[in-house]
Order: C-alpha cells, then structure tokens, then sequence
C-alpha cells in the first residue's frame, strides 16, 4: 500500500487505532528515562505522543499526509514529518527509535532497520514490535501475506554493532465482536552499546 491508500484508510474513520500506545511500547518503555526520541512509520503518533507526554522529545516519521495531519491537531508536543521511511534520512542522532507495526517486503524492511541502527546514540534502544509470521497459523488479525511478516531471527541479523535486549514472539490480546482473541507480534530490542 502507497501514501495514497494510507490516505484513504485514514479518511475512512476517524481512529484507525486505539488513542493510546501500544501495549508493548507502554509496558516496556514506562520507565524509559526520557531523551530524544524517532518513531518510524508512525501513522498518527499514538506512541510518539504518549512517549512525548513522558518527556521525551520525539520526531514521528510517516507517508500519509492525513495520518500526519492527524498527529499535528492530537499533539503540538510532537514534531510530524512527512516522509517515506525507506528513503528518509536525518543528520539527527535518538536515545530510541520505535518501529510498530511497519510492514514491507523482506529488502526494504532489512533497509529501514540497518538505517535505524545507525540513528542511535551509544547506549541508544531500538524498539521494534510487528506482526510475527507465525501469527498466520496461530494468530488472530494482522496483515495476511508471509512476505511481509516479520521473522525474529532475520530482524536480529540485521542489527550489526547492536547489542539484543529481547528477541521473541509475544501474544496480544484482541477484543473482537467475536470475543477475546490474540495475535503473535514479533517484539525485539536492542541497544547500541552494552
């Protein structure tokens, strides 16, 4: 899906995801002394305005005009740029980049994190959460197509020079029409540094 289609699909509700953070972003990063934050993809800056709410000086990265549109009226406290993060580049430096659910093919996926890595401050996180391949066997929801699925190990290769804090599959409870369901996410960190 291109800018575009995003547009539309943001046009299309006026929340396409819940108003607060990730589940995961919230648990693991509560306590996370505040610095300069990235967020990568970041759709309309659910984490990146929580995170900012925090303290943290967060940049919110995203190709959808509307989702960034959207951001700038949720949160003055944040700064959203339009930009495609396979080729977006900054001479700026983060204390964590979080990457949520970004989904691309295996090549430019494995750009956008080699990319990230080198945006980190010593002893800067990368926080990385996305529907995990398996989730198509035993998972509920997400993107239905393997190609752009995440894979734990492939996503570890890729982070040279990084030092892995956490490196699994977690589950994630949905609440559908149908009841409580749950989803494997791909959940990995890591820091630039010991």
């Amino acid at each position: 899906m291109g800018p575009a289609d995003w547009d539309e699909r943001y046009r299309s509700a006026d929340r396409l995801w819940a108003s607060g953070p990730n589940l995961f972003v919230e648990d693991r990063l509560r306590t996370h002394p505040p610095g300069r934050g990235l967020d990568l993809a970041a759709g309309d800056g659910r984490n990146s305005i929580w995170l900012a709410e925090r303290g943290w000086k967060m940049t919110a990265v995203d190709f959808s005009e509307v989702a960034v549109a959207r951001g700038r009226e949720l949160s003055g406290d944040v700064d959203f740029v339009i930009g495609d993060v396979t080729t977006w580049t900054t001479d700026d430096m983060f204390d964590l980049i979080v990457i949520a659910y970004l989904h691309l093919p295996e090549d430019d996926f494995e750009t956008v994190v080699r990319t990230a890595s080198g945006l980190l401050t010593e002893g800067g996180e990368l926080f990385m959460v996305g529907h995990d391949r398996s989730n198509l066997e035993v998972g509920w929801g997400g993107p239905q197509y393997p190609e752009i699925l995440w894979d734990v190990p492939s996503i570890v290769s890729w982070m040279d020079g990084l030092t892995t804090r956490e490196a699994g599959v977690v589950w994630r409870p949905a609440d559908t029409e149908e009841g409580r369901r749950y989803a494997r996410d791909a959940l990995v960190r890591a820091r630039l540094g010991d």
